[in-house]
Formats: structure tokens, C-alpha cells, sequence
């Protein structure tokens, strides 16, 4: 694929609204992650919000004074079920924290890996929302930490018509970004929907040295994908594929915790001598949980979890990754129909439903050492991947 042909695989601008609502979650995401609050508007409410892993007794103070009401915090049933809280029936559960809640028992709650000095402060019955859409409040602002990479955890504070007028008129409330629950359950589609490539280079590798790379980036700038080329995949279709996620410390470092590193070269070494493939190294580390999470992970499978329980206890699913940018990065290749690389049929079950063809799954897994036996064991027994050793 050459320059030019990267120009005519450009698909058509997104619409202003679009663009506006992505670009508006991409900044709420960077204001989560620096510590700061963020203004969610959801169907007939609106909320002040924080992450609950940046919480400090200042911000805590701060919340209530600029809302005007008591602090609340929002957790996923997956990690209130762990906290052994009524949960049933919702996909998030709100906690009233009482006026002498500090941000220790916010944190020893929303993780698993921390441990306060003191005992934390008991907490009255959670209110349970019953809707488990995305777009209240406090699912955005869990979706929000989501997607900023922290915990799926998150302070929120209600705003009524005089919170809102409050806020308006402080200088610390006025400057506050506004974002509608809407767009932030969204994002993550839109932005797969809208990744267009946008660089490329030719890129020799010891595996194949007539591959290159290009560089996918969504309509908002945000996080970029990757796509590495052995020959000319699209005419030979259908084309051997992997969907790799990225994994710092075993594609890297060569973690030997995990089998990542090993399938990434091997899937690299069987295009090279096919003469053909495709490659997309996604951004989904640690599931779709980010890096930050995945040592925390990390932690509480040394103190005894599987894989599949360290990422419960945290908060998130076991697996939160979207396999639907790479779909959209295939079919700017123009690549339609694939030989998939994969010992994991849900990956098969992904791409089809974004619809893309996969002709075959080809066999691809790594034998076991003494430091990922249990880890490949786990992805068997509770992940559904197949035995194809």
C-alpha cells in the first residue's frame, strides 16, 4: 500500500456533531486521569464526577461543596458482587457515603490491591439501579474511568438545578468540562468507526522482510492502532490474520507470565514464510483493561486469583475488549474474508459480527512454561480457548 493508495483508503470526514462529542470524551478522559472533575449529563440528571482512585480528602470536600449535595459512589456489580453487596438486577450499584466516608474507604472499596491504614468506615445499603444502560450518570462516569484506563470506579455528586447554577457561577465550577452520558457510552464504537490510516513506512523484519506498517488514528486523535503487512495480504485473500493485543511486558520484556511474546513472533514467522498476512497489533492491554490495571492484576494472582477472577475482583469484565477497530482497519486494507490466527473461538465470533468473513481458525498456540501453565489452564477452563497443543 503506498502513500497514495493510504489517500484513497481515507473514509469520509465525520460529521461535526460526531467529531464534537468524541472530541469532548477524549478531553473528559485526560481530566479523569489528571485527578479533576468532570460534569456528566445524563437523561434527566446531570453529576459532578471523579475517579474514585484520584479521590483525596480535598476533592471529597470539594465535590459536596460544588454539587451542594452528598458524595455518592459508583461501582460495576462485578465488584460490589466481590464486596459481597446486593447487586442483583443492575449493572451498577451507588453507595451513600456517609460524612465521615474519607478517601482511604473510597479506595480500599474500589481496589482490591489496597490497603488502608485503618479499618474502613461501615456503609449503609447501596441503591441499585435497576437501568442497566450506559448512559446514566453514574455508568458514564464508571464507562468514562473505563476508558482513562483507571479503576471502573468513580465518585459522583448530583446536581440540581442549584448545583448547576453554583457551578456556573465559582471559578472553579465554571471551567469544568461538560459531557453527555450519550457520547461517552458512544466513544468507543464511534472511534473504531472512524479510525482512518494515516501514515505507513516499509518496516524489514527478521520474521519477513517485505513487510511494512501503517498507522491507523480515530476522527478525535485519540489512541492509535496498528496494522503490519507481510507481502500483499489483500490478493490473497482469504489471508492469514492475527488479532494481537498488545502486551507490553511479554511482547517487550518477554514476560514469561504470559504467552503473548512467543505468539506474536510465531504469528510474524508463519506470514514470512507464507509470503502473506496480516497482523493488527491492538490496543488492548491486559484485555482492554489497560497496563496500570493489568499489574494490578498481576498482584492479586500472586496472592491467588486465576486471570479470570483478578480481573472480577478489580472491577471489570473478564475480557473488555472490542474487536471492532479491527475490523474497520481490515476493511481499509481491503481485506474481506481471513485465515484466523487465533486458539480463541470468541475472536472468531468477534470479527464475523463485525462483519468479516473468516474462512478458517487456524491453529495458533504456544506450549506452557513453568510460569504461564495456570495461565494458559485458566484461558481453557474459563475463557473457552482451545486445547491446540
Amino acid at each position: 500500500m503506498t502513500a497514495a493508495s493510504t489517500d484513497r483508503l481515507a473514509p469520509a470526514p465525520v460529521s461535526v456533531p460526531a467529531s464534537a462529542s468524541m472530541m469532548a470524551v477524549h478531553r473528559a478522559v485526560g481530566d479523569l486521569r489528571r485527578g479533576s472533575f468532570v460534569v456528566i449529563d445524563g437523561p434527566g440528571e446531570t453529576a459532578l464526577a471523579q475517579a474514585a482512585e484520584t479521590l483525596t480528602a480535598d476533592s471529597l470536600s470539594a465535590l459536596a461543596q460544588l454539587s451542594g449535595s452528598s458524595p455518592r459512589l459508583a461501582l460495576t456489580a462485578t465488584r460490589a458482587r466481590v464486596l459481597d453487596l446486593p447487586a442483583a438486577g443492575g449493572a451498577v450499584v451507588v453507595l451513600p457515603l456517609q460524612r465521615d466516608a474519607d478517601a482511604p474507604t473510597v479506595r480500599f472499596l474500589a481496589d482490591p490491591t489496597f490497603r488502608p491504614a485503618s479499618p474502613p468506615v461501615v456503609l449503609p445499603q447501596p441503591v441499585v439501579l435497576q437501568d442497566a444502560s450506559q448512559t446514566s450518570c453514574a455508568g458514564a462516569a464508571i464507562q468514562l474511568a473505563k476508558l482513562a484506563q483507571l479503576l471502573p470506579a468513580a465518585v459522583i455528586a448530583p446536581l440540581g438545578p442549584t448545583g448547576i447554577k453554583r457551578l456556573a457561577t465559582t471559578g472553579s465550577g465554571s471551567n469544568l468540562l461538560r459531557v453527555d452520558a450519550a457520547a461517552i457510552a458512544a466513544y468507543a464504537d464511534l472511534a473504531a468507526d472512524t479510525l482512518r490510516p494515516v501514515g505507513e513506512a516499509r518496516l524489514p523484519l527478521k520474521a519477513a522482510e517485505n513487510a511494512r506498517i501503517v498507522g491507523f488514528r480515530p476522527a478525535d486523535g485519540g489512541t492509535e492502532q496498528f496494522a503490519i503487512l507481510i507481502g500483499d495480504p489483500a490478493a490473497h485473500q482469504p489471508v492469514l490474520c492475527r488479532l494481537h493485543s498488545e502486551c507490553f511486558t511479554g511482547d517487550l520484556l518477554g514476560s514469561l507470565r504470559c504467552d503473548c511474546g512467543p505468539q506474536l513472533q510465531h504469528a510474524l514467522e508463519r506470514m514470512g514464510q507464507a509470503g502473506h498476512g496480516v497482523l493488527l497489533y491492538l490496543a488492548h492491554e491486559g484485555r482492554g483493561i489497560g497496563l496500570i490495571n493489568k499489574l494490578r492484576a498481576y498482584r492479586l494472582q500472586d496472592a491467588g486469583l486465576d486471570t479470570v477472577d483478578a480481573n472480577l475482583h478489580l472491577g471489570f469484565d473478564s475480557d473488555e475488549r472490542s474487536f471492532r477497530a479491527a475490523a474497520t482497519m481490515l476493511r481499509h486494507l481491503g481485506i474481506g474474508q481471513v485465515r484466523l490466527m487465533t486458539n480463541n473461538p470468541l475472536k472468531v465470533d468477534a470479527l464475523v459480527a463485525e462483519g468479516i468473513e473468516v474462512v478458517e481458525r487456524v491453529r495458533h498456540a504456544i506450549p506452557a512454561n513453568a510460569h504461564n501453565h495456570a495461565y494458559l489452564a485458566t484461558k481453557v477452563a474459563r475463557s473457552g480457548h482451545l486445547i491446540d497443543y
